[in-house]
C-alpha cells in the first residue's frame, strides 16, 4: 500500500498521545504522579495535542473530509466508526479531567481511569481498522492490534517520563521502567510479526481471483493498460526487499533499541531529563518509520488481477 503522510504521523502521535492519558489515568488514580498544576497542564495538554493533531490529520487522507463526521453512524459494523466514536467520547472525560487538574482540586481517580479505557479502546479500533481487512494478509494478523496497543503504551511512558522528570524524579524513573518493559515486549512482538509476514503466503491466487481455477493454471497474457492506475498506485505499491530489510532494522534500532538502552542507564541510576527527552525522540521517530513500513509492505489482492503475486 502506499504510505499516506497524513495516516503514518496520524496513527504515530495519536498512538502516542493515547498512550500519555492512559498512562496519567492509570498512575493518577494510583497516586503515583505529581498532582502540581503545571504538571497537570503540561502533560495532560501534551497528550490531548498529541492525539488531537493525529486525528486531525487524518482526515487529510479523506476526498471530502467535510463528511467525515457520517462515519460515526456506522459504528456497528465500521472499526473506522468505531475509532471515531470512542474518540469524541473519550475527550468528555479528559477535559473534567483537566480542568479538575486546573482549578487545583485533586483529579477524581474515576475521571482518568474512564480516560485511559477511551483511550486503549480507541487505539484498538484504530488497529482493527487495518487488522480486519481480509484482502491484505499482512494486516491481517493477529499480532497487529497487539503490537498497537504496546507501540502506544511504550511511546506514551516515553513522552510522560520525559515530562515527569521536570517535576518529580522518582515518578519519572518509575515510568522509565515501565517503558522499558514495555520497549522489550514492543520488539519481540514486532520481530515475531516481520517473520509472521515473511513466511506466509496469500490465500489469494489468480485462480482464485478470477474464478476460473478449475480450469487450470492462470496468467495475465496482456496488462490491461499501458500505465499504472490509481489501484496499482495506491494498492500495489512496492518497496525493494532490500530496501524494506534495512528499514526494519533502522526501524527497530530508532524506535526500540536506542531509547532501550538509554531507559537502562536511567533505570540504573539518576534520572537525567536531556536523556529522557532524546529517548522519547528516538522512540517517536522509529515508530514513524515502523509505521510507515507497516503500510508500505502490505499488498492489496486487487493486484492478482494485473499479474503480480499478492
Amino acid at each position: 500500500m502506499k504510505p499516506a503522510g497524513s495516516i503514518v504521523f496520524f496513527t504515530t502521535a495519536s498512538g502516542a498521545g493515547y498512550g500519555m492519558l492512559f498512562w496519567l489515568g492509570v498512575l493518577g488514580a494510583l497516586g503515583m504522579l505529581p498532582e502540581t498544576i503545571g504538571f497537570g497542564l503540561i502533560a495532560l495538554g501534551l497528550a490531548t495535542a498529541l492525539f488531537t493533531a493525529g486525528l486531525l490529520s487524518s482526515t487529510a487522507h479523506l476526498g471530502h473530509p467535510e463528511r467525515a463526521w457520517r462515519a460515526l453512524s456506522q459504528w456497528r459494523s465500521s472499526w473506522l466508526s468505531r475509532e471515531g466514536v470512542a474518540a469524541l467520547l473519550t475527550y468528555v472525560p479528559v477535559l473534567v479531567f483537566g480542568l479538575l487538574w486546573l482549578l487545583g482540586s485533586r483529579p477524581v481517580a474515576l475521571l482518568g481511569l474512564l480516560g485511559a479505557v477511551g483511550a486503549a479502546i480507541t487505539v484498538y479500533c484504530t488497529a482493527m481498522i487495518y487488522a480486519s481487512l481480509k484482502p491484505i494478509r499482512q494486516w491481517n494478523h493477529g499480532l497487529v492490534p497487539a503490537f498497537y496497543l504496546i507501540a502506544a503504551g511504550f511511546s506514551g511512558a516515553l513522552c510522560l517520563a520525559a515530562v515527569t522528570a521536570f517535576f518529580d524524579v522518582t515518578a519519572a524513573g518509575r515510568l522509565a521502567v515501565l517503558a522499558l518493559a514495555l520497549g522489550a515486549g514492543g520488539i519481540a512482538v514486532k520481530l515475531a510479526y516481520w517473520q509472521a509476514i515473511d513466511g506466509s503466503v496469500s490465500a489469494s491466487t489468480p485462480e482464485s481471483a478470477t474464478g476460473l481455477g478449475s480450469i487450470g493454471k492462470v496468467r495475465s497474457f496482456e496488462a490491461p493498460h499501458t500505465e499504472e492506475n490509481y489501484l496499482l498506485k495506491e494498492m500495489g505499491f512496492r518497496i525493494a526487499r532490500k530496501h524494506a530489510a534495512k528499514l526494519r532494522v533502522y526501524a527497530a534500532l530508532l524506535g526500540f533499541g536506542v531509547p532501550l538502552a538509554m531507559l537502562v542507564g536511567v533505570a540504573a541510576g539518576a534520572v537525567p531529563v536531556a536523556v529522557l527527552i532524546l529517548a522519547a525522540a528516538c522512540g517517536l521517530l522509529g515508530m514513524l518509520l515502523e509505521r510507515w513500513l507497516f503500510f508500505a509492505e502490505a499488498t492489496h489482492t486487487v493486484v492478482l488481477f494485473y499479474g503480480r503475486q499478492a
